[in-house]
């Protein structure tokens, strides 16, 4: 299994991510990592501070000569604006002289103050913001490397953005890819697009934030992976822990998900199809994302998550009350974006790949790239 665990604050001094059971002899670069943590950078409506950060990466550990070793990895992203930053985040015994006591609806501002006795809401936030998907992002660089040794790789585009939405006719593959990262939102469909730009614009304008749905696709994935054995091994659920565990997520869907509860059965579901060509069974559509019963079918995965709109606003108007006072006021407010829907596709992309990878991982074992592959490929050879 695939295990990863990050650290650091927004504004601290890094983030960090040790990733444990890849196998050895992986090979994979700080620029591809540095490629995936650029694309997450993507998008119209961010704000300045996607054009401030740059991510400083370096392994330092796990990795020798371009290939892993079978250790676990870490990796390092160093924050270029920490020197800013050193007095108000220095670990060293101290006080703030500058406390948050306005917390953010819709953000984990007042019940981390609650559940952990703060009384400035800095000490919340900092580990709460949407940063710490960076180093995410580098760890599903690792995931998607493994994973293309399987011949499988993940996409995603935009389908919603505030109330413009993709007619969902157009679904990018691997090559297609570098047309939807093209695109100021990320969506694959030219008509949607100019509808999602004008939609942030009309946001931008009044200080306001929104949101959105991305759809992830999962090409080339392998059956069987997951299982209907255990609840918590069902392949569906772990996608969608993976994908609501991602900050401002707030629903997900596998395949066609809330639509199917409104049809009869036999509109719902995927008829089973041989294909003699290449010798394996096929569905013959996507109604069910590529999973049953818990486990992949071998079939596009297909996965929707929906994103709210940010909780800090450009111009701040929801009521919140001082925590320190108990006066009603009006949130403070971080720099913000209008939306962070595009980039958080490419964090979907992570989430999704890590898991795919993990169960990968549980299913072929081994403890080379060789090993994996090979076992992989006798599996593919058995079902035929």
């Amino acid at each position: 299994m695939l295990r990863f665990l990050t650290a650091g604050e927004s504004h601290g001094p890094a983030l960090v991510v040790v990733v444990e059971g890849l196998p050895a002899g992986l090979p994979i670069t700080i620029d591809e990592i540095a490629a995936e943590l650029a694309r997450r950078r993507l998008g119209y409506g961010r704000g300045p501070r996607m054009r401030l950060e740059r991510d400083e990466l370096e392994i330092l550990g796990g990795v020798r000569h371009g290939r892993t070793l079978g250790s676990p990895v870490s990796i390092v992203i160093r924050n270029t604006e920490w020197p800013r930053w050193q007095e108000e985040m220095s670990p060293a015994p101290g006080a703030t002289s500058r406390p948050l006591r306005q917390p953010r609806p819709g953000h984990a501002d007042l019940v981390g103050m609650q559940k952990y006795g703060f009384d400035d809401a800095r000490d919340v936030l900092e580990r709460a913001s949407a940063r710490e998907t960076a180093a995410r992002v580098a760890a599903g660089a690792l995931a998607k490397a493994l994973l293309g040794r399987l011949g499988a790789r993940v996409v995603s585009h935009v389908v919603q953005l505030g109330t413009a939405r993709s007619d969902g006719s157009r679904r990018p593959g691997p090559e297609d890819l570098g047309t939807v990262d093209a695109s100021p939102v990320r969506c694959f469909d030219p008509d949607a697009e100019a509808a999602m730009v004008a939609e942030v614009e009309a946001a931008a304008r009044d200080g306001d934030s929104l949101g959105g749905v991305v759809e992830v696709l999962g090409y080339g994935v392998p059956p069987g992976l997951g299982s209907h054995v255990h609840w918590d091994r069902r392949i569906d659920g772990l996608l969608a822990q993976a994908l609501l565990g991602i900050q401002a997520m707030k629903g997900v869907e596998i395949g066609d998900g809330f639509e199917v509860a409104g049809r009869r059965g036999s509109e719902a579901h995927d008829e089973i199809l041989w294909d003699a060509g290449t010798s394996t069974y096929r569905r013959g559509s996507t109604r069910a994302g590529g999973v049953e019963g818990g486990m992949t079918t071998g079939d596009l995965l297909v996965a929707r998550v929906a994103m709210k709109p940010l909780a800090t606003l450009n111009r701040p108007v929801l009521r919140t009350v001082d925590v320190e006072t108990k006066e009603e006021t009006v949130s403070f407010k971080e720099r913000t974006d209008v939306t962070a829907v595009p980039a958080a596709g490419v964090v979907a992309e992570t989430m999704v790949a890590l898991v795919l990878a993990s169960e990968a991982l549980r299913k072929f074992g081994g403890d080379s790239v060789q090993e994996l592959e090979r076992n992989h490929r006798a599996f593919l050879a058995s079902l035929a």
